[in-house]
């Protein structure tokens, strides 16, 4: 067992070896700890992952829109900014599978971890066992979701002429840049980061105004059509901002292909 803590090892035995796989499982390791980086770069090659380390926030969220990984293994304590503010950042476009390493004790920093949109977390010091354990079961969770027909949320999307770049956050329209409300940006975002997957009216509702907001889907109806107007071709005809009747809305990634 190897325990991994704010000070380096307390121990250490030789890991397991596996014939890799392929194609390789990408993990992208977020710590500012040398030690730590180091035994955990170790640990997951010698089980033939693939291992891309980043020491900042700003670099692992560059990291992801780069080069989208299988799983984000991220400390929360980086130097330039709060592990939960990346958490916050990639859940804006993605739902890669998110542990949190942290050496914070506190029941509200977990509860505020998770809140954020991270998938678990382990506590410093931890034994490396535990840690594989608990990755190998999200990967498991997300090979479901592809096995189901799941399909996971991109950087940038094209509608029509316009590229939304959910990372970014920015939205062009034949290279001119569009500008959206907040609320806008709100229902994109969350219809972008389920694509081609129905979202309820209220789960809209409670996500972008806050709870307690279920009778007022005219609100919603006003903003779909306002982006309707900005991102879709034919607004009245739309191809990828479509309603579900009486029930919600759906983002579809591809138009339709003409009719030969």
């Amino acid at each position: 067992m190897i325990a991994v803590g704010d000070s380096g090892f307390t121990c250490w035995t030789k890991p397991r070896y596996r014939k890799a796989t392929a194609p390789m499982t990408n993990i992208l390791v977020v710590d500012d700890e040398p030690q730590i980086l180091r035994a955990l770069r170790i640990n997951l090659k010698a089980r033939s992952y693939e291992v891309e380390t980043a020491e900042r926030g700003v670099d692992a969220l560059a990291a992801v829109a780069r080069h989208l990984p299988d799983l984000v293994l991220l400390d929360l304590g980086l130097p330039d900014m709060d592990g939960v503010e990346v958490v916050l950042g990639l859940r804006g476009w993605t739902d890669v599978p998110i542990m949190v390493l942290t050496g914070r004790s506190e029941q509200s920093e977990k509860v505020r971890v998770l809140d954020a949109g991270a998938d678990d977390y382990v506590t410093k010091p931890f034994s490396m066992e535990e840690l594989l354990a608990r990755l190998r079961a999200l990967l498991r969770r997300r090979d479901f979701k592809a096995d189901s027909g799941f399909e996971p949320a991109r950087a940038q999307y094209t509608i029509g002429s316009s590229t939304v770049d959910l990372a970014a956050h920015t939205v062009t329209r034949d290279g001119e840049s569009v500008r959206l409300t907040r609320t806008e940006w709100a229902v994109l975002e969350l219809l972008m980061r389920h694509p081609n997957q129905l979202v309820t009216i209220n789960r809209l509702l409670a996500e972008v105004w806050g709870p307690g907001h279920s009778g007022d889907s005219g609100h919603l109806r006003f903003h779909v059509a306002r982006l309707r107007r900005k991102l879709e071709a034919d607004p009245q005809r739309p191809v990828h901002l479509i309603t579900e009747f009486g029930t919600g809305y759906r983002f579809v990634s591809a138009a339709p292909e003409p009719p030969g």
